[in-house]
C-alpha cells in the first residue's frame, strides 16, 4: 500500500470512549507524564489527550522546543533537505490539550509516582511514559567520548550535530578521507549508517569526486546490505571501502587531536570521521530504575516495563523484542501504549496490540528503497508476523515511487505526532 498523510493517520484505530472516573487517592483526573517529545512520546502524548476529551490529565515534557527528526536527515546531510524542514513545534499539541513542559526530567521516584524536573518542580501521575531515545555506551569506540564529538561528530541525535557534520564534509579537502565508524547491534535505525554512506557519497560525488569514503563495521551484514551494495556500484564505483566484522572492521580505535583512524592495526588518516558508538536507552530510564543496564525491557502488549506496571517504555529504548529502532516503530507502539493507558485510566475499550514498521532509504537521486513488516503481542515479545523488502535490480520508476512513498510517510507521521 502507498502512503500518504491521510492513510497513514487513518492507521490508527478508532477507540471507543468512557467518562473518565476520579480516583481512589482523589486528585481528580487520571495523570499521565510523557518524558521525551519524538516519535514515540509526542504521539503517546497527543492519542491519550484526543481520545480521552479531556478526561485525562496530559504533560509532555521536553527540553528542545523544536524537534528535529533523526529520520530524514540523512536527506539534509545529501543536500535534499533543509533542516528547517526537518524542525516540528509543538504549538498543535499544546493548543490540542497537552501541559508542553520545556525542561529536564532528571528524577523519577516510582514509589511516590513523581517525576523530578532539573528546574526544581516536580510532577505526579499515575502513569508514566519514558520515551528518551538513545545515549551511547561509554568507551564505546575507543578514543572517542562525547568530549570529542565536535572533532568527530555522530550526528546520531538530529540538530546541530547534523549541521557540523555537513560543515565537515562541504570542507573536506579535494582527494580527501570520509570515515565511518558504524555501531553494532542493536541500534537506532538499522538502515541508517548506510543511507547516510550513499547520501555523504551523493554529495562527494558532485563536490569532491576524487574522496574516498572508508566504513568500518563490527558487524559481518546490515540492514539492506545488498541493495546498498548494488547502489553503491551503481552510483559511486570505486569510492565507498565497507570493512566488515570478517576484515577488522570491528577492531577500531580513533584519535580525535590527529583525526587518525586505526583498523585493525592499520593507522589512516582522515579528514572527517563520523563515529557512531553503540547505544543503549536515552538516561532518564536508567535512573528510573527500568533498564537491564542497556535498554528497558517490556511487555508486548502494551509496551509497560516489565520492573513497574504503571511505567511505560516507547521506542528506541525499549527493548521488546523483532521490531527495529525507528521512528515508524516508535509510533506504532505509542499508538498500542496510548490505547492501553486510557484503558486502564478510563475504563474504556483496549484494542489487541498490532504494530507495524516500514524503513525507507534513499541511495541517490530517486533511487529509494524500503523494508517492513507487520507484528503482533505474544507473552514473549513483540514478534513478526510477515515482511517485505525491495528487490535488487528494480527499474527506475519503482525506485522513484518508492522514495515519493516515504514523502508521503514523513508528512503523516509528523501530523500524527504533533497534530
Amino acid at each position: 500500500m502507498t502512503l500518504n498523510r491521510r492513510n497513514f493517520i487513518g492507521v490508527a484505530a478508532a477507540s471507543a470512549l468512557a467518562a473518565p472516573h476520579v480516583l481512589a487517592d482523589g486528585h481528580g483526573k487520571p495523570r499521565v507524564v510523557v518524558i521525551g517529545g519524538g516519535a514515540g512520546g509526542a504521539t503517546a502524548a497527543r492519542y491519550i489527550a484526543k481520545d480521552s476529551d479531556g478526561g485525562v490529565d496530559v504533560t509532555l515534557i521536553e527540553p528542545s522546543r523544536t524537534y528535529f527528526t533523526c529520520f530524514f536527515s540523512n536527506l539534509y546531510l545529501g543536500g535534499f533537505k533543509e533542516m528547517g524542514e526537518l524542525g516540528h513545534t509543538y504549538g498543535k499539541l499544546a493548543a490540542a490539550g497537552v501541559n508542553v513542559v520545556h525542561d529536564w526530567a532528571v528524577g523519577v521516584d516510582r514509589d511516590a509516582k513523581t517525576v523530578t524536573l532539573a528546574g526544581g518542580g516536580h510532577l505526579g501521575y499515575d502513569k508514566l511514559i519514558l520515551s528518551p531515545g538513545i545515549d551511547f555506551v561509554e568507551g564505546a569506540v575507543p578514543g572517542w567520548d562525547l568530549g570529542a564529538q565536535n572533532a568527530m561528530p555522530h550526528a546520531y541525535k538530529a540538530g546541530s550535530q547534523t549541521e557540523l557534520l555537513r560543515a565537515q564534509i562541504a570542507a573536506m579537502p579535494e582527494g580527501g578521507t570520509f570515515a565511518m565508524i558504524a555501531p553494532p547491534n542493536p541500534f537506532r535505525c538499522p538502515p541508517g549508517p548506510y543511507e547516510r554512506v550513499s547520501m555523504v557519497a551523493h554529495v562527494l560525488k558532485q563536490s569532491n569526486p576524487t574522496a574516498k569514503i572508508i566504513v568500518a563495521d563490527p558487524k559481518p551484514k546490515f540492514s539492506k546490505m545488498s541493495l546498498f551494495q548494488e547502489g553503491w556500484a551503481n552510483h559511486y564505483e570505486g569510492m565507498i571501502d565497507w570493512i566488515g566484522e570478517d576484515f577488522g572492521g570491528g577492531e577500531v580505535s580513533v584519535d580525535p587531536a590527529s583525526m587518525i583512524v586505526t583498523i585493525d592495526g592499520e593507522e589512516t588518516p582522515v579528514d572527517v570521521c563520523n563515529v557512531i558508538p553503540a547505544m543503549k536507552a536515552g538516561r532518564i530510564a536508567e535512573i528510573a530504575g527500568v533498564t537491564d543496564g542497556n535498554w528497558a525491557p517490556v511487555n508486548a502488549a502494551d509496551m509497560s516495563s516489565k520492573a513497574d506496571p504503571d511505567v511505560y517504555v516507547l521506542g528506541d529504548a525499549s527493548q521488546q523484542g523483532d521490531m527495529p529502532k525507528s521512528g515508524f516503530s516508535a509510533n506504532s507502539q505509542a499508538k498500542v501504549c496510548a490505547n492501553a493507558v486510557r484503558g486502564a485510566l478510563t475504563g474504556s475499550k483496549v484494542f489487541p496490540a498490532k504494530f507495524s514498521n516500514t524503513c525507507w532509504s534513499l541511495i541517490a537521486a530517486d533511487d529509494g528503497v524500503k523494508v517492513g513488516a507487520t507484528y503482533e503481542a505474544t507473552e514473549e515479545k513483540i514478534a513478526k508476523v510477515d515482511g517485505f523488502i525491495s528487490e535488487t535490480g528494480e527499474d527506475s520508476a519503482t525506485r522513484k515511487a518508492t522514495y515519493e512513498e516515504s514523502e508521503g510517510w514523513y508528512t503523516g507521521i509528523t501530523a500524527d505526532m504533533m497534530g
